[in-house]
């Protein structure tokens, strides 16, 4: 048995890339396209119908298994490792991303479905005690899937990206053939060939890997309408920057946070209507909002002290230290009235004591399950609890244009809650028709005092904001349950309909 303690080393690695393609394609598919949930399950179904189909085909391989299985090997390698590229690409410059997509998952899935089968025969050939060994084996590619799945999101993407991580999966799949090779050459009728297939290969896989940034920044490029400044991969997103001139913008998984050109209307908008509803104005909790912006607007309001809380600590960090964003948040967030808190919002309310003023949710758009969690009826039951009886809660809504029934779906969820909701909208051209929610528990007037200085909002056009053209209504909407994810798919519908 000790002539397969390779061949169960190997197990362990192939079984870890095995994962991380499934992850790379599903992550790089929700990425570029959205829908997170589409996205896993087409992958995760396809690639094992695939591995079926692989398993299936192993039948009619009947001599030469250890050339097979270096062959599997080497063209798994090659395959995962571009994996990422390919998508890429496709998203570039063909219509047909999808297609890309399931080909790639049924080639990888199909060759990872060779992977045990064949060996397993070898063994089966050569080894005594076949039980205790296919035991191993099976032990050992599960074990392998564990240690693939939580280096993945952990230790991999952060780190590397998505194209390094590729290339680094097809490199291991790679360092396989090559143990195999190595320890089997005389079992290998073609072991010379294979040998300097796997070592130009693997140079070229290593190269992916060192130039990984080179061939970001030229994908990107052609991603995002202006030159990229800045592309960063934290634990939790992906952060681009782009300027144009005097143009500023920053995107996070590829959706536009802000333009520097207009944000100031958002920000106004998001901050001020409540602002000059509060009766006080002491306490107020930003939830999201970590690019500083909406806390630039606070800070005019003198006596106030703010509270942000954000998940990402390198976005914070990004937007504290860079001198693009720190010119346009007037470096908002080393102020000392504000207090820092890296936590999920959600986890926040849930352990938090103190009631505050105003509340202002400045969450990306509900486009994952993660985020539509912030959007729920108990993400708005636990601001109630955390707010004022006469408190303001304000909750950024998307376009009531573009996304109708998902901006009247977080109107009916807020009042599900029990709350009073006077919902807004204003022209923000980098979004377009852009839409919040007001809520209080107690029913508000339509008097608007705005006393701080701003470029867009004043007592004249402030009333006007809560007016709705008929195309911008709609009824019968759900609210969205933390058990019944309404909102996302009323969000990934309009996607697909203005794409």
């Amino acid at each position: 048995m000790k002539n397969y303690k390779l061949l169960m080393l190997t197990t362990l690695i192939i079984s870890g890339c095995s994962i991380c393609y499934e992850l790379i394609i599903s992550a790089v598919s929700s990425y570029l396209v959205g829908d997170s949930t589409l996205q896993y399950s087409v992958t995760i179904g396809l690639y094992m119908s695939a591995m079926g189909l692989g398993s299936y085909l192993s039948k009619y391989l009947k001599k030469n298994l250890f050339d097979w299985f270096v062959v599997v090997e080497i063209g798994v390698g090659v395959i995962g490792g571009v994996s990422s590229l390919l998508l890429f690409m496709a998203n570039l410059y063909l219509e047909t991303y999808q297609l890309v997509m399931y080909a790639e998952i049924i080639v990888i899935g199909t060759f990872v479905g060779l992977e045990i089968p064949i060996l397993t025969r070898i063994i089966e050939n050569d080894e005594e005690n076949l039980r205790v060994t296919l035991s191993s084996i099976f032990s050992f590619d599960y074990i392998g899937g564990l240690v693939g799945s939580i280096a993945f999101p952990l230790l991999l993407l952060p780190q590397l990206g998505y194209f390094a991580t590729a290339f680094l999966t097809g490199t291991m799949n790679l360092v396989a053939a090559m143990l195999i090779i190595y320890k089997f050459t005389n079992r290998i009728k073609k072991a010379k060939t294979f040998k300097l297939v796997t070592a130009v290969l693997f140079v070229v896989m290593l190269c992916g890997m060192l130039f990984s940034e080179n061939l970001s920044s030229s994908i990107e490029g052609g991603l995002y309408r202006d030159k990229v400044i800045l592309s960063e991969q934290t634990k939790y997103q992906h952060i681009v920057m782009t300027k144009h001139r005097d143009d500023l913008r920053l995107y996070i998984d590829g959706n536009i946070q802000f333009s520097s050109m207009d944000e100031y209307r958002y920000h106004e908008a998001l901050v001020h209507v409540p602002m000059s509803k509060a009766e006080n104005k002491d306490n107020v909790l930003v939830l999201g909002g970590g690019d500083g912006l909406a806390v630039r607007e606070l800070l005019k309001y003198e006596d106030t002290r703010i509270t942000l809380v954000d998940l990402d600590e390198e976005m914070i960090k990004l937007c504290t230290e860079n001198k693009n964003i720190t010119a346009l948040n007037e470096n908002a967030l080393e102020n000392d009235r504000l207090t820092i808190v890296t936590q999920d919002a959600y986890k926040f309310l849930e352990d938090n004591q103190q009631l505050f003023d105003v509340i202002l949710v400045d969450l990306p758009d509900p486009n994952n399950e993660s985020l539509n969690k912030l959007y729920t009826n108990i993400f708005y039951r636990l601001c109630s609890n955390s707010l004022t009886e006469d408190g303001i809660l304000t909750v950024q809504s998307t376009s009531p244009y573009y996304a109708t029934k998902a901006f009247w779906c977080i109107n009916e969820t807020l009042e599900s809650e029990g709350f009073f909701v006077k919902p807004y909208h204003l022209q923000v051209p980098a979004f377009g028709d852009w839409g919040f929610n007001m809520a209080s528990k107690k029913e508000l007037d339509d008097e608007f005092d705005i006393t701080v200085e701003t470029r867009y909002l004043n007592n004249d056009n402030v009333a006007a904001l809560f007016s709705f053209g008929k195309d911008e209504k709609i009824e019968n909407v759900e609210i969205n349950r933390l058990s019944k994810p309404a909102l996302i798919q009323y969000y990934s519908d309009a996607v697909r309909n203005w794409e």
